[in-house]
């Protein structure tokens, strides 16, 4: 019988990594040193909502001792319980306050996110005359803080007769600076020859904004989407609302828990709940922005 001729062996396909993983230079203790700073670090940003929400949860008696003690001894959710009942005691229902701070932290989160974004695109993008003055005019305005901008933001609401509405608080939103500038120099980042290539495809300069540029930037709009939402969800507009059924959340529970002496345990849930929306925000948003982060990278 005849051996049977054996196929020679295929090579196996050479399969280039990717993504090579540089290890760091450090020893174990390094590493060890490294863990317990982040975990110190971590810890002291913690201390701080860690300590509003055990405030929240303390009865009256314990908030007043001295000296006091950091955890609830005697945890309880009647101040929670206690501002609701006052909220429900206002002439103004509960939910048409929620209604009016949803209201204007949307629109005026959404606003602002589209104006900066399209405003920071051509400034990064594009050579026009003037452009840079109007960069190092916008750099300027961001060493105004709003205190010092309530004045003139209140004469310019008084003339355009905004004063009184919802407009008073969501325009001036609308054009905050430190969007503009995190968007712009986001931007800047962006190769351009990727913009050129798809105006070659055919794609025109909206197609361009909102399926190249956009995606790419998701990092910055995220984080401008976090710091907005921050803003207008705490601001109390008491400067230019005046009707009761147009005030906010944020003035409502501090007029609520600001009675007496003995709304101190609602004074410290009104902080809790005041800080939810915001925390939500910015954890929904964390993992997408790190994602995009170490994903999305694109240079020239």
């Amino acid at each position: 019988m005849s051996k049977k001729q054996k196929t020679p062996k295929q090579p196996k396909p050479y399969k280039k990594k990717l993504i090579k993983r540089r290890k760091p230079n450090r020893s174990i203790w390094g590493d060890i040193f490294l863990y317990l700073f982040l975990a110190l670090t971590a810890i002291l940003m913690a201390v701080p909502l860690v300590f509003s929400i055990s405030n929240a949860l303390k009865p009256l008696d314990e908030l007043y001792r001295f000296p006091p003690k950091f955890f609830a001894q005697n945890p309880t959710l009647d101040n929670f319980a206690d501002l609701f009942v006052s909220m429900g005691k206002s002439w103004v229902t509960f939910p048409r306050y929620v209604f009016n701070t949803v209201f204007v932290t949307a629109l005026g989160t959404a606003g602002h996110l589209i104006i900066a974004s399209m405003g920071a695109f051509v400034l990064a993008k594009y050579d026009f005359p003037g452009g840079k003055f109007f960069f190092k005019v916008v750099t300027t305005a961001m060493l105004f803080n709003g205190t010092v901008l309530g004045l003139p933001t209140y004469i310019i609401m008084n003339k355009l007769h905004l004063i009184d509405s919802y407009w008073s608080i969501i325009i001036p939103a609308f054009g905050g600076t430190m969007g503009f500038f995190l968007m712009k120099q986001f931007m800047e980042g962006l190769p351009m020859a990727l913009i050129e290539a798809a105006k070659i495809d055919g794609a025109n300069e909206w197609k361009v904004f909102t399926g190249i540029v956009m995606p790419n930037v998701k990092p910055a709009w995220l984080t401008l989407i976090i710091f907005s939402v921050q803003n207008l969800w705490n601001n109390g507009g008491t400067t230019f609302i005046y009707s009761e059924e147009k005030k906010m959340l944020a003035f409502a529970l501090n007029q609520v828990a600001a009675g007496s002496i003995a709304r101190t345990g609602q004074q410290a849930a009104v902080s809790v709940v005041l800080m939810i929306v915001p925390i939500i925000t910015f954890i929904l948003s964390q993992s997408q922005i790190l994602e995009t982060m170490a994903s999305s990278g694109l240079k020239d």
